[in-house]
């Protein structure tokens, strides 16, 4: 792995620190979209063309984000042959909360006691879709001081995205991403540059604990969000300004820059109005644009407009979705695979669409590009910051890996099971009447499970929630392993067996002193 690599130690922080590896996790089980539209009696196309969405992926009853969670960090681990001893801090966003106090973090450490690993630092973070983002920055931010000790950090964002009956529900999902943070990364976070906006605002949230439904304001959290990416494309301009300056160059930054975007994902077509969005922001910021020909052709009667008064402005949408078009072909139409495909996941729903956009190129088509990331959550806050992808595109390279690891991804959203619009309401009826019940054995089938899946099988009388793994389809018929939430009393763990140290990255104390 690009991360177990000697790091150099003349510079204050290690190197390239960044995204080494990543993993993807979404159920078995989809609910098509054209036929969602017919069950619920609204007009043909107004999920798949007004949302651009096709389809919806959905958890049954026996799967919770505990079950997510643990698939995902135990596939990632399998897939790159890495032993739990070799992570020193494992972190969890998420927005689904199964309880007050206890994390998710917590239950996943229960993967880590064969290892006898138990110094892994990080909790769950919370902000709606934002927290698996804050997790990401928090582990990079681990790397990079004078805490790291060397290690890998693990980063794991998951949710389980479901909405009362009504207009809102299309906009659901589920899943879960796990992401190898280290230095020497294939993706590595660009120095300096995020924009961030974090405001005060009520236009998604969860105020009922005993329900996953949120209470969602639509027009105000479209506002929101889009409001927020004008404010975060600005701050990040301008730090990008300020660095070309200091390196003796004036040149303006814009879209062009950017190799590829991606961004938060609700649904496709808000996407797709964000990309018009940013192309709006340069527009209105350009000294002297050209609009005889290129890209502003025929946008002069748009330039004296007011952000704050375009969010809604079907003229102004309209003009720059086509003026993006060519844009977003090339450097964002790709990403949206699992958002359209599976839903919006709300913590992974922007690494879902990264992850998308690597598995559908090549390693020599995305080698040296930057990639920009807009991740935003309700409430709200919002980051925009970039990626920068290795030259390194040769066989065997840390890059060679990562998009081999993700080249799969088609493949499996085909292998899925489909079920009936009435199927997926009876299981999400399922799910609401039996959401925090005690004494409670699920009824979902194990069967219809991806191999390698975890998955609940009792709460018991205490809230306490056990869990089993169905067989990866090489394994042997065997008991499967059962796991718990929270150690009863009655519960002896086996003795923890050492597994051999993989170090993330050869010892060197001055290359990890904080910046």
């Amino acid at each position: 792995m690009p991360g177990s690599a000697a790091i150099s130690c003349l510079g204050p922080w290690p190197k390239d620190v960044g995204i080494i590896a990543m993993e993807l996790y979404f159920p078995a089980q989809y609910v098509d979209q054209a036929e969602l539209e017919q069950f619920d009696g609204v007009p043909s196309g107004k999920y798949t063309v007004g949302l651009g969405q096709a389809r919806m992926g959905f958890c049954s009853d026996c799967e919770d984000i505990n079950s997510l969670c643990l698939t995902v960090v135990q596939r990632l681990m399998e897939r790159n042959s890495l032993s739990y001893d070799s992570v020193g801090r494992l972190e969890v966003g998420t927005e689904t909360i199964i309880d007050k106090s206890k994390s998710v973090k917590t239950v996943i450490m229960q993967l880590f006691e064969d290892s006898g690993n138990t110094d892994v630092e990080g909790i769950d973070t919370t902000n709606a879709c934002y927290g698996g983002t804050a997790a990401l920055f928090n582990a990079v931010n681990w790397v990079e001081s004078s805490s790291w000790d060397g290690r890998y950090a693990l980063v794991v964002a998951g949710d389980i995205a479901v909405y009362a009956t009504g207009s809102a529900r299309p906009t659901g999902g589920a899943g879960a991403v796990a992401m190898l943070v280290g230095p020497n990364a294939p993706l590595a976070f660009e120095r300096g540059l995020r924009g961030t906006h974090m405001q005060h605002a009520y236009d998604f949230y969860k105020p009922d604990l005993v329900s996953e439904y949120p209470v969602v304001d639509g027009k105000l959290s479209i506002e929101c969000y889009l409001s927020a990416l004008d404010r975060c494309y600005s701050v990040y301009r301008n730090k990008i300004h300020a660095q070309w300056q200091r390196e003796g160059s004036e040149r303006r930054f814009s879209l062009e820059d950017f190799g590829f975007l991606v961004f938060h994902s609700p649904y496709c077509k808000l996407v797709q109005k964000s990309l018009a969005r940013l192309m709006l922001n340069d527009f209105l910021s350009h000294p002297n644009p050209n609009t005889e020909t290129g890209p502003y052709t025929g946008l002069d009667a748009f330039r004296d407009v007011q952000p704050e008064e375009t969010y809604f402005d079907r003229d102004v949408e309209k003009a720059f979705m086509k003026a993006s078009a060519d844009l977003f072909e090339r450097k964002t139409k790709a990403s949206l695979l699992i958002s359209n495909q599976n839903g919006n996941m709300y913590t992974p729903s922007v690494y879902g669409c990264l992850a998308s956009l690597i598995a559908q190129h090549t390693p020599s088509q995305i080698a040296g590009q930057r990639i920009g990331v807009f991740s935003y959550g309700s409430g709200f806050a919002a980051t925009l910051y970039s990626l920068r992808v290795t030259q390194d595109h040769t066989p065997g390279s840390g890059l060679d890996k990562l998009v081999s690891s993700l080249s799969d991804l088609k493949v499996r959203l085909d292998s899925r099971k489909k079920v009936s619009p009435a199927v997926f309401s009876e299981n999400m009826k399922l799910r609401e009447e039996t959401h925090h019940l005690a004494s409670y054995v699920p009824r979902g089938s194990v069967e219809d499970l991806f191999p390698g899946t975890w998955y609940l099988t009792r709460v018991d009388d205490k809230h306490r929630r056990e869990y089993a793994r169905r067989p990866q389809d090489h394994d042997l018929p065997a008991e499967p392993q059962l796991v718990r939430s929270s150690t009863a009393t009655e519960h002896i763990p086996s003795p923890a067996k050492k597994m051999p140290r993989i170090p993330a990255a050869t010892a060197c104390p001055e290359a990890a002193v904080s910046n």
